[in-house]
């Protein structure tokens, strides 16, 4: 099937441009006609040319939550203002800053162009947008409400976004450290060590046990770095194949819960995403059982994701929300209680909201104190490096001094 280009006016009079997918010209003209479009010129797409436009490589940038808030912001005022949608994502895929923004979005319009509502559209692009932002536009699409659930969309993802930073901000110092740390031994073992070596070596006095673990360590660094460096690439690979199969990520996601200082950071900020999208799915209208599949994709940990879907499975079996939610063992008491209260008045999106928050405030929180709470485990590492240095290094230099004296 090729793509034809028209030009052509509205039953308003309105001139209109587009592309659409039509066997020969003539059922493109009757496909125009069938919209109430008065057909002017129609031309087949040069497709060799528009690829090559929208041509992206391996060092496009990614698509980032960035540009998704932009996005959700920008679409929220354009609705809001009666822009038509084609119009709006057109402008908006002409005007972005990333080139595979501007792709996905003319795609989208595309899409439109051919009859495809806005949802369908951007499920075709659900590795960029997900299954929750798109079930929130179709919900917008059918209630007449786009405008609104793009401004929830924007709300949700500014929300997600600041954690992030404020994760990143936090684990910046403990990161440079480590890496510092690293690169110490690194330098110690290849370039310190061997120079001591070679002056205890000269004395030709019986070494001590930690003196002679440092030596063989540094001599294992300088001629087996080639085994060191292909035994953790295959580390790594291993690893990484193993974290993409469904049990490594299971064991993994469940494992991030259980790290000593930050697992309960890890848990807190998945039961506030878990709340807030959850909130806003039920705030938009979607079914129970549906959101909680939805949020379960939103949360993206596959530990916490088979909790949300088996309390998706108790409801289904006719037990209430706050019935499951006790049993999940995901909540504080507190939590549970605002979940019951809500379950009763039928103000569940409400108070999730509260639950939300009150996890956002405690992760804030334990975010801004993060750095006090690992600095002494990092004191502690540096500090036994220098004590096996000095254990290693300075004492067989000191019985040599005390020897020499007397």
């Amino acid at each position: 099937m090729a793509q034809f280009s028209y030009k052509a006016r509205k039953s308003s009079g309105e001139l209109t441009t587009g592309i659409l997918d039509a066997p020969d010209v003539s059922t493109a003209a009757q496909i125009l006609n069938g919209r109430s479009f008065t057909p002017i010129e129609i031309n087949e797409s040069d497709q060799e040319q528009t690829n090559e436009s929208t041509k992206l490589t391996f060092f496009t940038p990614n698509i980032t939550l960035d540009d998704l808030v932009i996005f959700s912001r920008q679409m929220y005022s354009l609705a809001k203002s009666g822009i038509p949608i084609l119009r709006a994502v057109r402008g908006l895929a002409d005007t972005t800053g990333s080139k595979r923004m501007s792709v996905t979005l003319d795609d989208v319009a595309n899409q439109l162009e051919r009859g495809r509502t806005l949802s369908s559209a951007l499920n075709k692009h659900n590795h960029v947008f997900g299954r929750l932002f798109v079930s929130i536009v179709h919900v917008g699409e059918n209630t007449g409400k786009l405008d609104v659930a793009f401004l929830q969309l924007s709300f949700y993802l500014e929300r997600d976004q600041e954690t992030r930073k404020q994760i990143k901000a936090a684990t910046r110092y403990p990161m440079f450290v480590m890496i510092a740390i690293v690169i110490a031994l690194v330098v110690m073992n290849i370039v310190v060590i061997p120079i001591f070596a070679g002056m205890f070596e000269s004395f030709g006095a019986e070494l001590p046990l930690m003196t002679r673990i440092l030596l063989s360590t540094s001599e294992f660094f300088i001629t087996k770095w080639l085994y060191l460096l292909v035994g953790i690439m295959f580390l790594i690979i291993a690893i990484s194949r193993y974290l993409g199969t469904e049990n490594g990520r299971y064991k993994w996601d469940r494992a991030k819960l259980k790290l000593p200082v930050v697992g309960s950071i890890f848990e807190r900020t998945l039961l506030g995403r878990f709340a807030r999208s959850f909130s806003m799915m039920l705030v938009s209208g979607v079914p129970l059982t549906s959101a909680l599949n939805l949020v379960a994709d939103a949360v993206n940990n596959a530990f916490m994701a088979d909790r949300i879907l088996n309390m998706r499975r108790n409801i289904e079996r006719g037990e209430s929300l706050s019935r499951v939610a006790s049993s999940s063992k995901m909540f504080t008491p507190l939590v549970l209680q605002m979940i019951n209260v809500g379950d009763e008045t039928g103000r569940v999106d409400e108070l999730l909201a509260e639950v939300a928050d009150f996890y956002e405030r405690e992760v804030d929180y334990d975010l801004k104190s993060l750095t006090s709470k690992i600095e002494p485990i990092l004191i502690s590492v540096v500090a036994g490096m220098v004590l096996i240095l000095a254990l290693g290094i300075f004492t067989p230099m000191w019985d040599m001094m005390g020897a020499i004296k007397g």
